[in-house]
């Protein structure tokens, strides 16, 4: 960004949306993108821009391209769009003003020496683009047009496309969409800065002072924090190498991050200080990165922030001074590769965000390993150019190599070399000070040197219990991941539409102990996805538990401390890739493990004989430990009040739809919270597992044999009875919205200081066949550009402007939200029916039948899409089961309903 014109990055992105030469109409590309089951969007970071989009492969990719490549040779820049974008840039920053996130962001961008450009202010608003440079005679476009001719130069740019054509028809069609891309042969921006600190002790160098000083932060959320910033310069080019190659952040990480016996988060929650730590590097850029140590504060922790610091550096001494177990090195490569070996696939549009990401940094060997992958360079300096998964690192030179990387990144953490911030509604009422572009009220003061001298000689690791980390018994050995039934082998060539019509099998049931037993249980065996993986889902059926407002305050509580109390047990477990989750539900408890199905059985057992049978193990050992918890549920409530305006409104949407007794208010969740003892809570547990029904889905890489034996295995360690039909808790079923007359639910804004007003207009549909959910999909895919266009392109009436298909049980809703900080709530409304009045005849009546069959033929691909993750596959298996609708097929039938 130019100094005189902040923001002027970010609203480039905005523009080139905004028509080429080559495709002048301004909402061009997102109806292309509409009519092929497609989005694009965007984002502006410290040093780079990212564009992408998607759009299903079996449509016109070329065309897709061709549009999307135009954005880089030919930008209109046109006078009306600059003008009506600026309002976007404002209303985008209206949303943020009362954003953490961002508010944190920009005073840590605070903290930066003026001279280094990251202490600007990033996103812009329109009093930097639009007030400040008439004030001085800049003309805003003519920047435009300048920035986008100075940086965006095919020697600055990289591309990654993902299809499912050829290699050289993709290339065809790049070359075609993207050749006129000039080469203006510009230097990397970062040259210009070079050399330049990033951070610095003299307070005269930097809007607010950084090493050295401790913030004192009033947040808008009930948040509570201490965390300690160090920046990591890199003073040569083979220090910035070994980093991104050897990444022994990553290793300082896992120990200081570690949540197991011997941690610094088993300390600080044995004092009750603490309720987790966080580690890792952060605003990574080409000049320095920022390795941040967060610790989530009690209130008793609030009140002992020096004994906090002090055991924060003492572990840090520890690892600078005492020398970390070679079998933690290689643990942490083996659980690396273990997720390198395994991967599954995800979204397209991610994947090339990671390729593009990745192909500024690395070689191109590297492209796909580089940010999934550690140890990437050897000690003869030869990158890693291989795929195949590592059980070990190839030498203890290569072990040596990375010790002494991380050993140097460990030195740099230093109390001289930090920038302390404590947050908390604590200090509100109490602060000097606003930050410039948030308002965010805060104090600042130098840590005193005799507080930095005892930084520098904590007290010694073992007075406090600090070890290192025990070898994690959850890493499978290589007989325990074997697959029991591969999946047969396939071309790449793309499935045929006959072929994805056709149902993937089902899950079968295993067991049924009949109406009044206890349970029914589906199996699938895996021969798809060729990994040593399963889910298993268990619920009892028992409405009890979530059966008052009192009673689901009592069920977060237990999930809370249950967690908490498993923690160091199961953090083994989730490196691993080993996890579970426990929910208290409005029809009863639900118990689901994935990950390694060699490992799940026991890590099961010990899981649900905890919750279940030896559930004082896990409940508050006393009255303090329960206020922690308490504590954290309600501030996590209380910070319903700063959410956006939207999201209030949606939330109160959904009390509109769904029955008393499925879901309560916030309010009515906290006033019962606050008379909950841990009395109540030990009584209400007691009960949480008594009786029910239960149903299950084992699905994964387990037999049928082995699947039943793990049925068993829970049905002991939890020991519930069964229940007769007439006390299964009832189904969920939507609430119809009252005809004649449309329902208004008005309410002014909680947040006093959130300015921006919101609206969510739903349109009921009652129909529950496939013909009646696939016509409100399709009539959303047709209503969703010109929407956009319309209300947020043309009118400029906020920056979230989004339309959906709502879904609770069998009904649908057309969901339509708009958020403004321009105009009240009620001109919302209107705009929003006024866009319906004129809808039907203006673009309903005149679809053309080619028109129609491309969009449906869009959204065919879409729902088509083969599965790539068993999860995916396994939870819309179980939503088929707990439901009681048990139409596995649904995809198929969605498919030929349209």
């Amino acid at each position: 960004d130019p100094d005189e014109v902040p923001g002027l990055a970010h609203f480039n992105e905005h523009m080139l949306f905004l028509g080429t030469k080559d495709y002048p109409d301004e909402a061009g590309f997102e109806t292309f993108l509409s009519k092929n089951s497609g989005s694009s969007n965007a984002f502006t970071g410290s040093e780079e821009t990212v564009y992408y989009f998607d759009m299903s492969s079996n449509a016109d990719v070329k065309q897709g391209l061709s549009r999307f490549g135009s954005f880089f040779t030919s930008p209109l820049f046109t006078e009306g769009a600059t003008n009506r974008e600026l309002n976007a840039i404002e209303s985008e920053n209206a949303k943020n003003l009362q954003s953490d996130i961002f508010r944190f962001y920009q005073i840590e961008k605070g903290r930066g020496n003026k001279n280094h450009p990251f202490s600007k202010f990033f996103t812009g608003n329109k009093s930097t683009l639009l007030d400040e440079t008439k004030k001085k005679n800049i003309d805003l476009r003519q920047e435009l047009l300048k920035f986008y001719e100075k940086y965006y130069s095919s020697n600055q740019m990289y591309l990654a496309v993902i299809s499912s054509q050829s290699l050289p028809t993709l290339k065809n069609y790049v070359n075609d969409a993207f050749s006129k891309v000039p080469n203006r042969n510009v230097d990397v921006p970062e040259a210009s800065w070079l050399g330049v600190q990033p951070f610095t002790s003299d307070i005269k160098q930097s809007a607010i002072p950084s090493l050295g000083y401790k913030l004192e932060i009033v947040p808008v959320q009930d948040l509570r924090s201490i965390s300690f910033a160090f920046p990591i310069v890199y003073e040569s080019k083979s220090e910035f190498d070994d980093l991104l190659l050897l990444k022994p952040d990553d290793y300082v990480g896992h120990l200081l991050g570690h949540e197991g016996p011997g941690s610094l988060l088993s300390y600080l929650k044995r004092e009750g200080w603490a309720n987790g730590v966080g580690s890792s590097s952060d605003n990574e850029s080409s000049d320095f990165e920022t390795f941040v140590v967060s610790v989530e504060l009690t209130n008793k922790g609030l009140t002992a922030l020096d004994q906090v610091s002090s055991a924060v550096f003492s572990y840090i001494n520890m690892l600078q001074n005492e020398d970390i177990p070679s079998n933690t090195f290689e643990e942490v490569l083996r659980l690396s590769e273990l997720n390198w070996r395994f991967l599954s696939k995800g979204e397209p549009s991610g994947y090339v965000q990671s390729l593009v990401s990745a192909m500024e940094k690395y070689e191109p060997s590297l492209y796909v390993a580089g940010p999934r992958r550690i140890a990437l360079r050897g000690v003869d300096s030869g990158l890693l150019n291989s795929s195949k998964p590592r059980d070990s690192f190839s030498s203890s030179a290569e072990v040596d190599m990375t010790k002494d990387a991380v050993k140097k990144f460990v030195a740099k953490l230093r109390p001289s070399n930090t920038m302390v911030t404590v947050v908390s509604k604590s200090f509100q009422g109490k602060t000097k000070l606003k930050e410039k572009w948030y308002d965010t009220a805060y104090n600042v003061e130098a840590i005193p040197s005799a507080v930095l001298r005892e930084w520098e000689t904590p007290p010694k690791a073992g007075k406090l219990g600090f070890n290192y980390p025990k070898p994690n018994v959850f890493i499978p050995s290589e007989n325990e991941l074997k697959v029991l039934k591969p999946p047969p082998k396939t071309s790449n060539v793309p499935k045929t539409f006959e072929d994805r019509m056709k149902p993937v099998a089902a899950p079968k049931i295993i067991r049924d102990d009949g109406e009044n037993g206890k349970w029914t249980v589906f199996f699938k065996q895996d021969d798809q996805f060729g990994q040593p993986k399963a889910f298993v889902i268990f619920e009892l059926l028992n409405s009890t538990p979530y059966s008052s407002p009192k009673n689901a305050a009592l069920a977060t509580l237990y999930e809370l401390c249950a967690s908490d109390s498993l923690n160091e047990y199961t953090y083994d477990a989730n490196l691993a890739g080993l996890g579970y989750t426990f929910t208290v539900l409005p029809r009863g408890v639900r118990l689901t493990f994935g990950g390694y199905s060699s490992k799940i059985p026991d890590f099961a057992a010990y899981v649900s004989r905890k919750l279940a049978a030896d559930v004082r193990d896990v409940l508050p050992k006393n009255a303090a430990e329960f206020d922690r918890y308490k504590d954290t549920i309600m501030r996590a409530l209380a910070s319903f009040d700063a959410k956006q305006p939207y999201a209030h409104a949606i939330y109160y949407s959904n009390l509109s739809l769904t029955p008393t007794k499925f879901s309560y208010t916030n309010a009515e969740l906290r006033e019962s919270l606050s008379a909950c003892t841990l009395s109540d809570l030990t009584a209400y547990v007691q009960n949480v597992w008594s009786s029910g029904k239960g149903e299950a889905l084992v699905q994964g890489n387990f037999d049928e044999k082995e699947a039943l034996a793990l049925v068993n295995s829970l049905d002991n360690a939890l020991g519930f009875r069964a229940i007769p039909p007439e006390q299964y808790p009832p189904r969920l079923k939507a609430l119809p919205f009252p005809l004649g007359q449309p329902t208004q639910f008005r309410m002014p804004e909680i947040n006093a200081s959130n300015n921006n007003a919101a609206v969510q207009v739903l349109f009921q549909s009652l129909g529950n066949s496939e013909k009646d959910h696939m016509l409100i999909e399709l009539l959303t895919a047709i209503i969703e550009e010109p929407f956009y266009n319309e209300l947020r392109t043309k009118q400029q009436l906020g920056y979230i402007v989004a339309s959906g298909v709502k879904a609770v049980e069998e009904t649908r809703c057309l969901s339509l939200i708009v958020q403004s900080s321009v105009v009240p709530a009620k001109n919302l409304t209107e705009a929003i029916f006024k866009f319906f009045d004129s809808f039907r005849s203006i673009r309903l009546e005149k679809i053309t039948k080619l028109e129609l069959s491309l969009i449906v033929k869009g959204l065919l691909d879409r729902k088509l899409q083969p599965d790539k993750q068993l999860s995916v596959q396994a939870t819309r298996n179980w939503s088929e089961i707990t439901n009681g609708r048990f139409r596995f097929d649904r995809v198929q039938r969605e498919a030929s309903a349209l």
